[in-house]
This record gives C-alpha cells, sequence and structure tokens, in this order.
C-alpha cells in the first residue's frame, strides 16, 4: 500500500487526523521536500509523528521512484506532500506509477495554496488558470504567463501566479563534469516577479500597438507564508509590488479580474498599501491608482 498524504500549509499540526493515524503505522515514511517547504525542521515533524522520515529530493522522486514503492504486499509507504497530494503534477506521476505495478494507493487530501488564497477575500469561483512564473536568465526570459493572465482578465477572471522554487538545481558544472553540485536554493519573491511582469508589459508594449490586459497601475495582491503564523497580504499597485518585502518564502502573486465584487473590494482594502485604493467600495473597477 502507498500512501499519499497532504501536510497543509502550516506546522506539523495541520496533517489531519486520519493522516497522522496511518502515518504512525507505515514501514517507510518519505516527505516531497522540493515543491514547497514547512515552517518546522524535519525533526520536529520526526518529533510529533513518532517516525524517521526519508527526505524525497526531486531526483529521488523523478528519477528513482521505484525506490519509493513499497517492495512487497505487506509493506506500507506514506509519502507526504506539503500543502494537497495532488497540487503538483509529479505526486500523479508517482500514483500512476504505483498503478502500474499493481500497488495499491491510497490517498489523503489537505489544504493546498489552491484554495488557501481566499484568505485575501478573491472568491475562488472567480480564478481562472493559474500560472507559473519561472525565474528568468541571461539566456530564456519566457513570457508565456502573460497570455495567460491576459486571457483570464479578459473573461473578468482572476490570476494566481506560482512563483519560481530552485531547490537542489545541478551547477552548470556538475551538468558538464557530471559531479553532483547544487546551486544555493532560491524563492522568487513577490517584488522579482513583479518586476519581470513589468518587465514584459515594456517588451509588449513595443510589439503591438492594442491595449495591454494590464499594466503598472493595475491592482496586485502579494501573500507570502500562507497558513504559517506569519502570513503576510499586501494589495497594491504592480509598480508599488516590485518595492515590497514581504519577508522570507513563500510567496505567491495574484493579478485580479478588471471587476472586483464589491465585498472582494471591502475584504482587500485591510490589506491595501494605499488607503485610498479601495475609498469607493460600491465601484467595482480595481485598477490601483498610480502615483
Amino acid at each position: 500500500m502507498l500512501h499519499v498524504i497532504g501536510l497543509g500549509l502550516g506546522d506539523a499540526t495541520d496533517v489531519t487526523v486520519k493522516g497522522l493515524e496511518i502515518i504512525r503505522k507505515c514501514d517507510r515514511v518519505y516527505l516531497e521536500s522540493y515543491t514547497s517547504i514547512l515552517p518546522v525542521k524535519l525533526d520536529d515533524l520526526e518529533q510529533f509523528y513518532g517516525r524517521p522520515i526519508f527526505e524525497a529530493d526531486r531526483e529521488l522522486v523523478e528519477s528513482n521512484a521505484d525506490e519509493i514503492l513499497p517492495k512487497n504486499e505487506k509493506e506500507t509507504v506514506a509519502f507526504l506532500v506539503i500543502g494537497d497530494p495532488f497540487g503538483a503534477t509529479t505526486h500523479s506521476d508517482l500514483v500512476l506509477r504505483a498503478r502500474e505495478k499493481n500497488i495499491e494507493v491510497k490517498v489523503i487530501h489537505n489544504a493546498s495554496i489552491l484554495t488557501a488564497i481566499g484568505c485575501c477575500g478573491l472568491q475562488l469561483y472567480h480564478f481562472g488558470e493559474t500560472v507559473s512564473i519561472p525565474y528568468w536568465n541571461e539566456d530564456w526570459r519566457p513570457s508565456s504567463f502573460y497570455d495567460k493572465i491576459a486571457s483570464n482578465r479578459q473573461r473578468n477572471l482572476h490570476t494566481l501566479c506560482l512563483l519560481d522554487i530552485k531547490v537542489k538545481e545541478p551547477t552548470l558544472e556538475s551538468i558538464t563534469k557530471k559531479k553532483k553540485e547544487y546551486m544555493p536554493p532560491r524563492f522568487m519573491t513577490v517584488s522579482e516577479a513583479a518586476g519581470q511582469l513589468i518587465e514584459t508589459l515594456q517588451e509588449k508594449a513595443k510589439e503591438t500597438q492594442e491595449e495591454l490586459a494590464f499594466n503598472e497601475s493595475s491592482l496586485a495582491i502579494g501573500l507570502a507564508r500562507v497558513g504559517w503564523d506569519d502570513q503576510r497580504i499586501i494589495a497594491s499597485s504592480l509598480q508599488e509590488m516590485a518595492s515590497v518585502d514581504l519577508g522570507p518564502p513563500l510567496h505567491c502573486l495574484i493579478i485580479p479580474a478588471k471587476k472586483l465584487h464589491p465585498l472582494e473590494s471591502e475584504f482587500l482594502a485591510q490589506y491595501a498599501l494605499n488607503e485610498n485604493m479601495f475609498n469607493n467600495t460600491t465601484d467595482s473597477r480595481n485598477e490601483a491608482p498610480s502615483k
């Protein structure tokens, strides 16, 4: 049996009662450690769960998944995922691998960033396609996220932007020399994401005479450490967001729809960097005033 168990977004105690009972009975327990982070150390998890836990990095999960799967019919394995088990496609692949080997799989769900973003006051059924914003480098500057945000805006939908995480990324030297060396971990901030979006807008403006889907004055919402005790939320113009410091990771960014429901505006007002941004809650426009 393979149990894929969501841990939620907070500390060790966010696991469900059902999930905790299963973890304590399994023969082996793995923690997926590269798509998100928890505010507690592995030792704290082991102490609370009462079990030793093996860290499962990207290389193990994506290239050596058979090492995780149960070795025989009697063995049970718990695979722990921060958030919800299906918040990343990697975990779907692990489930498929297990079922190909006729290994029974049970999934225990938990809170995910995809639902927890409702904490900012935007209504979940007003969200469109989620996008990922990757780190740029000198040779690679993708901007397809703009097109998806634009598509959502055309349908008056909000866009959740998940920001890049670099954990155990091999150095160029390790790739060429087959020597295992990794770059320091990096977690994109809302200010970095806003900066890349602004650069993308500037490039798009040079390419077309048509009005862009949003601009530097448009409303943006920055969230940090959602579900943690020190969670932070800021609502500002995209230009202002490029200078906001929300502290340690993890961050995510929302580009809201063109028009907000009055209740959304009223809720967001408590997080406004500019106190005049939501003064007129009866007007559903959400374009933030430029300074």
